[in-house]
């Protein structure tokens, strides 16, 4: 091996082994590994460049701005309130009602902020029905964490191998073209969330947890301060209508094809400020930089896999394993292994390093990349078995005061429930 495959083989092996253990906030631990590729020569300054510039952050950061823009303007408090009172006299049926609604709105909105203003009512109407909120809020995490898969701009796992496919040399992804797999999935676990999952929690009684996990300080992929989404806002109408208005032409600009999603967002959030919806220090305040960094830091990473030639020599020996078995079961441990690594790093993390694998193993069976490329988009967000998985996880663990056995039990068949039904529902709609 060469001097910069060894370093860059150091580099990998120490981020992901800082990430597993914890104790180092991963946003730092991915710039750190940045910081050392580029010292060693491994990356050059350009290519470190390019990754705080790609078009998967630029989009993000101005999402964000647009998404605080309309928490701040307490639209969403308000729709959660609303559809809360409505459903209250629906009994356990209107809580399943609220949850499957923050589901929805998670495919268009960063899906922390819906919990921290939901869970916190889902579970004051749970209590005043004599239900048990534990029932209720974990299911809330999961369906938010499926719901966002569901488009191109719910989560940032999907605009991140969407860039990076883009790179790769494959077309880039429209808006909804990820819809119809995401709602099988989302569909499939949300009726096993509502059949058996809730059920396994309704019995639990409401203690505080004894089980701290390793991650618990920073949370595994843990993304940024919940504080910063933690006040239900007043309702402004003018601030309001004009967010939501951008939003939704955000959105139009970008599903029509008339502009990129990074332009059309980067011009939505310039409009709010020159608008005065949001201020330019409100605007900084929603960018949430170590989510940025923390996928920009991870990109030179992968990068350097990449230009040393280690993901072409490692993806080699993992298409030499593959192959014999075909395209069906190619992507059905291509899954499997997304699912195991996405509940040890962080999805970025996730992300960057297994889309160069789905394009080669596509490529050398001769098929297709794109069921390779979803399968990855749609399980790297599928945080389930821990709570310190995703950050809605960690909200709810300590919303509910859950145990971490509580997540294991209800998370891990989640899994294998929505496995099964990515791997059946992507080539109906991506063949091979």
């Amino acid at each position: 091996m060469e001097f910069n495959q060894i370093a860059a083989l150091v580099v990998l092996v120490a981020v992901v082994g800082v990430l597993i253990h914890g104790k180092v906030r991963s946003d730092v631990a991915a710039l750190a590994a940045a910081a050392a590729l580029l010292l060693m020569g491994v990356i050059r300054p350009v290519e470190v460049q390019g990754a705080f510039a790609s078009p998967a952050v630029i989009a993000l950061a101005c999402l964000f701005v647009i998404a605080y823009a309309i928490e701040l303007s307490g639209l969403l408090g308000l729709l959660i309130r609303q559809a809360t009172a409505l459903c209250a006299r629906l009994g356990a049926t209107g809580l399943w009602l609220v949850i499957v609604l923050c589901g929805g709105a998670s495919a268009f909105l960063n899906n922390t902020p819906i919990v921290v203003l939901a869970a916190p009512v889902v579970k004051d109407v749970a209590t005043s029905l004599n239900l048990s909120p534990k029932r209720f809020l974990i299911p809330l995490s999961y369906i938010t964490i499926m719901g966002g898969a569901c488009t191109l701009i719910g989560t940032s796992t999907n605009l991140l191998v969407n860039d990076m496919a883009r790179n790769a040399g494959q077309p880039v992804f429209g808006m909804f073209e990820i819809t119809p797999v995401a709602l099988i999935i989302a569909a499939v676990g949300g009726l096993y969330l509502f059949l058996i999952g809730g059920r396994l929690l309704a019995g639990q009684k409401d203690e505080e947890t004894s089980v701290h996990g390793p991650h618990e300080q920073t949370g595994d992929g843990l993304m940024g301060d919940v504080e910063l989404f933690a006040v239900d806002r007043a309702f402004d109408l003018r601030r309001a209508s004009l967010s939501l208005l951008v939003f939704v032409g955000v959105i139009a600009a970008a599903a029509l094809g008339i502009a990129p999603i990074a332009a059309s967002a980067f011009a939505g959030a310039v409009i709010l400020i020159l608008l005065r919806v949001i201020s330019p220090e409100e605007a900084y305040a929603g960018l949430r930089p170590e989510v940025l960094l923390l996928i920009a830091g991870m990109v030179v990473v992968g990068l350097s896999i990449e230009v040393t030639g280690l993901a072409a020599s490692g993806t080699a020996l993992l298409i030499d394993f593959i192959r014999p078995f075909g395209p069906l079961v190619a992507l059905a441990i291509l899954y499997g292994v997304t699912l195991f690594a996405t509940e040890l790093l962080s999805n970025a993390a996730v992300a960057v390093l297994i889309t160069p694998v789905a394009v080669a193993l596509a490529e050398s069976l001769g098929v297709d990349p794109r069921p390779f490329l979803i399968g990855v988009m749609m399980a790297a967000s599928a945080a389930f078995a821990t709570p310190f998985g995703y950050q809605t996880n960690v909200l709810v663990f300590q919303v509910g005061k859950y145990k971490y056995m509580d997540f294991v039990r209800v998370g891990v068949p989640l899994n294998f429930v929505t496995w099964v039904a990515g791997v059946i529902a992507i080539p109906i709609f991506f063949p091979f």
